[in-house]
C-alpha cells in the first residue's frame, strides 16, 4: 500500500478515535444515573434514533450528544437557498465564494446548536429518576449556560473533525462520523438481542428472521448502488486517430441512485430536529406532536419516505449537470448515436437521469421504511429501520471507491515519473 494512502487512512482512524473519546465526556452538572434510567424506558422513540446516530453519546449526555446533525441541517438550509437564489448558487461555484459559503454554514450550525442545546437543557430540568432525584445537579440558569457552551463546543469539534477527515483523510468526513457512530452501537445491540433471547422476551426464530431481513436489505442496497445506465458515446475518426494510444471511455455511466446517502441523512436530520427540542416537554399538545414523530410510528416513517424522495430529486438535480456533460462531449468531438449535439443531448441526458432518479428515490424511500414495517410485523421489541443499514453500506461502498481511486492515482503518478 502506498505511504500517502496509508497516512490518510491512519489520519482518518485517528480522528474517528478522537470522536469516540468525546462521546464519553459528559456535560457538567448532569446526573448520569437518572439519564440512563430515562433512556432505558425511551429507547424506541426519537431519542433512541438520535442516540443511535450519535454512537450512544446521547444516553451518556456527552458534550457531542447533539451530534453532527446541526451541521447537516445547516447544509440543507444552504443547499435550498443556493438552489433558490442564483447569486448564492454562483458564490458556491467560485473558489473564494465557496469559502464564504462554508463560513455561512458554520455560523448557521452554531445558531441551530444553540437552539437545540437550550431546548435540551430546559427539558432536563423536568426529568427525574425513580427515586425522585433531578437529572441536573446545578442551579437551572447556571446549568443551561454550562450545558449550552459544552454542547456547542462539542458540535464545533465534530464539525472540525469532519472537515479534517475530508481534507487530510480519505474524504467523506461527515458521513464517516455518522458511520462510526452507528457501527459503534452494533456490539451493544448484539448483546441486548442475546439478553432478550436468554430472558425469553424474543424468540430465537425471530432473531433468525431479523438476520435474514438485514442481509436481504444489505444485498439489495449493494445491488442497486452498483447499478448504472451506460449511455454509448461515439467519437469522430479524427479524435480516435489522435488518441490511438489512449483509452477513451465510450459510454456515460449514470447511476440509478445519483444522490447517494445524502437524502437519507438529510431526512433524518430534519425529523430529528423537532424531536430533540420536544424531548423533555411536558405540554400535552407538544407531547402529541412528539408521539407523531416517534420513529416507531407510521407518521414518522411516512414522512421519512416523502422527505427521502424529495431530497433524492433535489440532490440529483445538483450533482448531475447535463448541460456541462453535453458541452464537454461537443468540445471533445463525441456524440450519442442518434442524438444531436447541444441542447438535444442535454435534454436526452436530463430525461434519462429523471427516469433513473424516480426509481432511485423509490428505492431509497423503500429501504428507509420497508424493513421497519417487516420488523414491526414480526413484533421485535426494539427500533430497527433501514436508515442505519443504508448509511453504513453506502458509506462503506463510497469509502472503498475512494481508496481504490487513490490507489489508481498513485499508480499513474508512478508511471508518469518512471516511464514505461
Amino acid at each position: 500500500m502506498n505511504k500517502d494512502l496509508l497516512n490518510k487512512i491512519l489520519i482518518t482512524l485517528g480522528f474517528i478515535l478522537i470522536y469516540r473519546m468525546l462521546a464519553y465526556v459528559p456535560v457538567p452538572g448532569v446526573d448520569l444515573d437518572v439519564i440512563k434510567e430515562f433512556f432505558d424506558s425511551n429507547s424506541n422513540n426519537a431519542l433512541g434514533l438520535a442516540n443511535m446516530f450519535s454512537g450512544n453519546a446521547v444516553e451518556r449526555m456527552s458534550i457531542i450528544s447533539l451530534g453532527i446533525m446541526p451541521y447537516i441541517t445547516a447544509s440543507i438550509i444552504m443547499e435550498l437557498l443556493a438552489a433558490t437564489f442564483p447569486s448564492l448558487g454562483k458564490m458556491k461555484k467560485e473558489r473564494d465564494g465557496m469559502q464564504k459559503y462554508m463560513q455561512i454554514i458554520r455560523y448557521t450550525t452554531i445558531v441551530i446548536t444553540l437552539i437545540q442545546a437550550v431546548g435540551v437543557s430546559m427539558g432536563l430540568n423536568s426529568l427525574t429518576g425513580k427515586t425522585g432525584a433531578s437529572a441536573i445537579m446545578l442551579d437551572l440558569n447556571t446549568f443551561i449556560f454550562i450545558a449550552t457552551i459544552s454542547m456547542v463546543t462539542g458540535t464545533m469539534l465534530l464539525m472540525w473533525i469532519g472537515e479534517q477527515i475530508t481534507q487530510r483523510g480519505i474524504g467523506n468526513g461527515i458521513s464517516l462520523i455518522i458511520f462510526a457512530g452507528i457501527v459503534s452501537a452494533i456490539p451493544s445491540a448484539i448483546g441486548g438481542t442475546v439478553e432478550l433471547v436468554n430472558n425469553g422476551q424474543m424468540n430465537f426464530l425471530t432473531v433468525i428472521a431479523l438476520l435474514i431481513v438485514i442481509l436481504a436489505t444489505v444485498g439489495f442496497i449493494i445491488y442497486v448502488e452498483l447499478a448504472e445506465r451506460r449511455i454509448p458515446i461515439t467519437y469522430s475518426k479524427k479524435v480516435m486517430m489522435e488518441n490511438q494510444s489512449k483509452r477513451i471511455m465510450n459510454y456515460i455511466p449514470i447511476k440509478v441512485n445519483l444522490s447517494g446517502v445524502i437524502p437519507v441523512i438529510f431526512a433524518s436530520a430534519i425529523l430529528m430536529f423537532p424531536s430533540t427540542i420536544l424531548s423533555g416537554t411536558q405540554n400535552e399538545y407538544l407531547l402529541v406532536v412528539a408521539d407523531y414523530l416517534n420513529p416507531n410510528s407510521y407518521t414518522f416513517n411516512l414522512l421519512t419516505f416523502l422527505f427521502v424522495v424529495f431530497f433524492a430529486y433535489f440532490y440529483a438535480s445538483i450533482t448531475f449537470n447535463a448541460k456541462d456533460i453535453s458541452e464537454n462531449l461537443k468540445r471533445q468531438g463525441g456524440f450519442i448515436p442518434g442524438i444531436r449535439t447541444g441542447d438535444t443531448t442535454k435534454d436526452f441526458l436530463n430525461e434519462t437521469a429523471s427516469r433513473l432518479t424516480f426509481w432511485g428515490s423509490i428505492y431509497l424511500g423503500a429501504v428507509a421504511t420497508v424493513p421497519w414495517l417487516i420488523v414491526k410485523a414480526m413484533g421485535v421489541p426494539f427500533f430497527f429501520g433501514g436508515v442505519a443499514v443504508m448509511i453504513v453500506v453506502q458509506v462503506a461502498i463510497d469509502t472503498m471507491r475512494k481508496i481504490e481511486a487513490q490507489q489508481y492515482m498513485n499508480k499513474y503518478k508512478t508511471l508518469s515519473a518512471v516511464g514505461l
